[in-house]
This record gives C-alpha cells, structure tokens and sequence, in this order.
C-alpha cells in the first residue's frame, strides 16, 4: 500500500510543554517582558510570533525574540520532551502497511527534526513552519489521504487539502470542538490509531 499519513508534532506526537515553559520564560527574563510560558504551553499550535503578539511584545522585536527562542530551544526543550502514548505505534503502523510517515508542524524545521531524532520516531519526512490551512501545501505535495492533529487548525489544514481530519484531544482542543470544526474522527489518544487505520485503509 502506497499510502501518506501525516501528523502534527506538539501535543500529537510528543509532549513539549516542561521545556516550552522554561523557554519561554527564559526568554521573557532575558528579554524583560512578561511572557507567560505556562499559557504558553497550554496553547501550542500557533505560530510563535502570533504568540509573542499575544504577549503584546513589540512588533519590532519580534524576529530578534523568534530567534533568540529557536537558540535557546534545543538545549531547554529537547531533552525533557517525551512522546505521547501511542505515538510511535501509529507511525509504525502506518509504514508497516507499506505507507509513508509525514510531519507537518508549526515549529520551526531543524528543532523539530531535533525531536523527531531524540525519541527515534519513525518519520519518513518532515515539513516545519507550516500552520492551520497552510499545512495543506505541503500535504498536497505528498498526497497525504489523512493528517493527524490535536489542534482546530490541523483540522482545517487537513481539510483544505482533501484529507482525512483526524483529531486527537492530548492538546489543548475537546472532542466536540474538533468534530465541529470537521474533524472525520477523533481519538483520546493515539493509542486509538492503528486499529483505525487498519480498517480505514
């Protein structure tokens, strides 16, 4: 079976929130502004200079803020990520079935490579930066059938590119949220996964 799946990252497949919060933080204190890490990590899905915004951080210092994040990243947040339950497993079955294994995440590429390389998770390719209906180009581009994500705005990327919306609720989204958003099914975790995807392909 020559078939796509992808998958969001934060709060689909791993759970970053310990070290978001210490970076976020860190960056607050070395920055003097009051960025919140813990609301921070309770919300991940958007992209990091919407969440600066958010903080009402200076639109000037937005790139330099972004920046100084992406450097203090792998040494704050990759080594107390985890993968969520099921995680490795739903990769796996996807490519045990002859199918390959896509990310598509908001975060940026080469951090989100660091994730995917510490826990050893089975992904076939990669595709960071990307968010909400964005992540329907690079879906598209590898023809995925489905996209796998925790987030409304996985939903509408997977439904902007003619994919199966399938949700999770490990993030900061419930079930009823996901399924009014579009969602075509939605699991507690991905435990749930496999076994889906055995009957649905």
């Amino acid at each position: 079976m020559s078939i796509t799946v992808g998958f969001d990252l934060d709060m689909t497949l791993i759970d970053p929130r310990p070290g978001m919060v210490a970076a976020m933080n860190a960056l607050g204190a070395e920055a003097g502004l009051p960025l919140d890490g813990e609301h921070f990590a309770a919300n991940l899905g958007p992209p990091l200079d919407d969440i600066l915004r958010g903080f009402e951080a200076p639109e000037e210092r937005i790139p330099g803020l972004v920046d100084r994040f992406r450097a203090l990243y792998p040494g704050l947040v990759v080594p107390s990520t985890v993968a969520l339950p099921g995680a490795a497993e739903a990769l796996k079955a996807v490519r045990a079935a002859g199918g390959r294994t896509l990310v598509v995440t908001g975060k940026y590429g080469p951090n989100a490579r660091l994730h995917v390389e510490a826990l050893g998770l089975e992904v076939d390719e990669l595709v960071g930066e990307l968010w909400s209906t964005q992540k329907a180009v690079a879906l598209k581009e590898h023809d995925a059938r489905a996209y796998v994500g925790d987030h409304l705005g996985d939903v509408r990327g997977a439904l902007a590119a003619g994919a199966l919306a399938v949700g999770v609720t490990t993030g900061p989204c419930t079930r009823e949220e996901l399924l009014a958003e579009g969602a075509d099914v939605v699991f507690g975790s991905l435990t749930q996964f496999p076994e889906w995807f055995a009957r649905a392909f």
